[in-house]
């Protein structure tokens, strides 16, 4: 049996806020793989950054375990444990040069002065910043900024890398390269990484994993195509990518799909969140993404639902719809853009079809 690079047992994080108890992180398990890429998403304010602070020693947790390659280090200090920090803020030193930024963790720890410089021109090797070693912060942008802190870290080789939103002060594009070299980096070098993030894009293409947090729990726990395609609740389905949720009413239950019968005599059926039965008159939502449904012409078409186009929006690739069902049901369809194809115009009928193998019922109690 393998030693997990990091394992958390039942964590909590417990505040006392204007008198009242706070579960700033409530009973978090998790346990990551060595080389695993790991993303907590979630909301401000959901307990992402405190658990990571957890597990680099910057706070101690009221309840639970911390292990370190089966290690418990719940209870030991930061600069013991080996582990490296990426801040949101990069945290670099203005009056000091790129080498030396880079060095500072090595000097503190007391390395030689040759195996200082060797290290320290490896690290900006791997992130390509050889060129600015002799550079001072204010004379780079914020992508080598960046790069930078992740160099200052890389040349302490730690066992697990830890990052807190360090993409969030970039602009879009260079987020979106940033990450993809951060990924690069991650895979290249084997690191076990933990990358907190608001952003479900970076999630989405970076991790191999997501934790999706809310209010200190832990929502769900899986590959970013399960969190995608599998949602085991309603808020993860809309917290991560679009989500269409029609309340229904259920007929009835076989097989790990529920259904409901419809006007016009079909039946709408569709799997439910982990498989979980539903009885009979089960108040749900029916969760399915906008890319998941066509439409047609007919809106009288059998298997289908009328709806009227409220919105089209030609966005270039694809054109995004929005639909009313009546009774105050709007929902979005993505329909990629083919120039030989007619747009349904805004006030038109149109027939809903959606695909019931993507569909996915997740019972509305306790939402």
């Amino acid at each position: 049996m393998t030693t997990s690079a990091l394992e958390l047992q039942h964590v909590a994080k417990v505040f006392r806020k204007d008198g009242e108890i706070v579960r700033a992180v409530d009973n978090v398990s998790l346990a990551v793989e060595k080389g695993e890429f790991i993303t907590f998403l979630g909301p401000s304010g959901c307990g992402k950054t405190t658990t990571l602070r957890m597990i680099a020693g910057f706070e101690l947790p009221t309840e639970g375990r911390i292990l370190i390659e089966g290690r418990d280090m719940t209870n030991v200090p930061a600069n013991k444990r080996g582990i490296g920090f990426v801040f949101q803020n990069y945290a670099l030193f203005p009056h000091m040069s790129v080498f030396h930024n880079v060095a500072y963790g090595l000097k503190s720890r007391g390395e030689d002065p040759a195996r200082i410089r060797d290290k320290v021109k490896a690290a900006l090797e791997l992130v390509g910043l050889a060129q600015a070693i002799d550079r001072y912060p204010n004379q780079l942008s914020g992508g080598e900024q960046q790069r930078v802190a992740l160099a200052r870290v890389l040349a302490l080789e730690p066992s697990l890398l830890l990052m807190d939103e360090p993409l969030s002060n970039l602009d879009a594009k260079l987020r979106l390269h940033m990450r993809t070299e951060i990924r690069r980096l991650q895979k290249r070098l084997g690191i076990t990484c933990i990358y907190v993030t608001h952003d479900q894009a970076e999630a989405l293409t970076m991790a191999d994993r997501i934790m999706v947090m809310q209010k200190g729990k832990v929502e769900q726990i899986g590959t970013p195509q399960e969190i995608y395609n599998h949602p085991r609740t309603l808020f993860v389905a809309d917290f991560i990518g679009q989500a269409n949720a029609i309340r229904i009413r259920t007929s009835g239950y076989a097989d790990g799909k529920a259904w409901t019968d419809m006007p016009g005599g079909w039946r709408l059926s569709a799997r439910t969140s982990g498989g979980v039965p539903i009885t009979e008159g089960t108040e749900a939502a029916l969760v399915i993404r906008p890319e998941r449904i066509a439409l047609e012409a007919d809106p009288g078409a059998p298997g289908t639902l009328a709806a009227s186009v409220a919105a089209a929006t030609f966005v270039g690739s694809h054109v995004e719809y929005e639909l009313d069902l009546g009774e105050g049901k709007i929902i979005k369809a993505t329909m990629p853009y083919d120039p030989n194809a007619r747009l349904h115009q805004e006030g038109s009928r149109v027939g809903v079809r959606i695909d019931q193998e993507s569909a996915l019922f997740i019972p509305l109690a306790g939402h």
